[in-house]
């Protein structure tokens, strides 16, 4: 089983949410995030004064699938997520352990 994370753009989240489900993905965990990558962030004009804005707001999606899963998951990510500009984002895959649903006390695959 694998751990899949990307770190989005704000304004990709509902193509990629789609693209996923459409690819038969069952969950997702959205979470809004600030950081910074080679861009280092960018400056903006508020009333005359420019500032930094170091952190950059993200999206990060988080998604977990099973080995078999992984390349269209991750397939479908790139292609949804992509504008081809600085600041698209990245993908992080892990391996997991275990799996355990809380509720039925179910382990692995089953419990997905």
């Amino acid at each position: 089983m694998k751990k899949v994370e990307a770190i989005i753009r704000h304004f990709k989240l509902e193509e990629v949410k789609n693209a996923l489900t459409e690819g038969g993905l069952t969950g997702m965990t959205i979470t809004e995030v600030r950081g910074f990558g080679r861009q280092k962030g960018h400056t903006e004009m508020y009333r005359g004064t420019e500032y930094a804005v170091d952190f950059v707001p993200k999206v990060k999606v988080e998604v977990v699938c099973t080995d078999e899963q992984l390349q269209s998951v991750v397939d479908i990510m790139m292609q949804a997520a992509q504008t081809g500009q600085i600041g698209d984002g990245k993908i992080f895959v892990s391996d997991l352990a275990n799996i355990i649903r809380i509720r039925t006390g179910e382990t692995g695959q089953d419990a997905l």
